[in-house]
């Protein structure tokens, strides 16, 4: 008889971040939504111990602002913070383009660039949701064929906090088309292990991110 393998269930708290997550970075639940915990409770089908944990690690995120005796809602975009964080990528994603070119394998290369095909097939429906998947997919992938552990580590944790940004930054249908031309160049200076190209396409694609981000900051103020 073989034996009989364990069942892998992620904890309750961890698919409530995910959830709420997602609604978040979508704006579905916009800045300054308050979080009612009983509603919440009610539509992820959780109790109230796992929801309090997953509102906790998404305060840590800057998604989620904790208030004293009024709960939690959902955090305005901090602008500076934010510029300081894609500042910080920046350097980090230029890193890791330059370690990619010198050490991706050429099996790595065509995993991005199948990922970037299903990248264009979402744009190409006007599948927001479903492209920022490929995107954030495609960036990951980028950074973890540097075959550096620590910079991987690093990158996943800021981009953790930059994730709603990053997605708002396609709600302009122009910066959208923009951005799927930028991934194109990005994808042939790494295919053609181009350092110098790679590193400041991939830090102008962070800059003109954060221009897009502020200026809808501005005009939703």
């Amino acid at each position: 008889m073989q034996a009989i393998q364990p069942i892998n269930r992620r904890p309750l708290h961890e698919e409530a971040v995910d959830r709420l997550r997602d609604l978040i970075v979508r704006g579905d639940l916009a800045p300054g939504a308050r979080l009612n915990e009983r509603l919440l409770c009610g539509q992820l089908g959780i109790s109230r111990t796992p929801l309090r944990e997953a509102i906790k690690l998404l305060a840590t995120e800057g998604l989620v602002e904790l208030l004293p005796n009024r709960g939690a809602v959902v955090a305005a975009i901090d602008a500076p913070r934010l510029a300081d964080t894609l500042q910080v990528m920046g350097a980090l994603e230029g890193l890791a383009g330059e370690l990619a070119c010198r050490n991706a394998s050429i099996e790595r290369i065509e995993e991005i660039r199948t990922l970037h095909r299903q990248m264009l097939a979402m744009h190409a429906r006007g599948d927001l949701a479903a492209y920022f998947h490929y995107n954030q997919a495609i960036h990951l992938s980028l950074v973890e064929a540097a075959g550096n552990s620590i910079l991987a580590n690093m990158y996943r944790q800021l981009n953790a906090n930059v994730r709603r940004a990053r997605y708002m930054a396609n709600f302009s249908k122009e910066r959208w088309d923009e951005a799927v031309r930028e991934h194109e160049e990005i994808l042939h200076a790494l295919a053609s292990r181009n350092v110098p190209a790679l590193k400041r396409l991939l830090q102008e694609h962070l800059a003109n991110k954060l221009a897009a981000v502020l200026t809808g900051v501005e005009k939703a103020a």
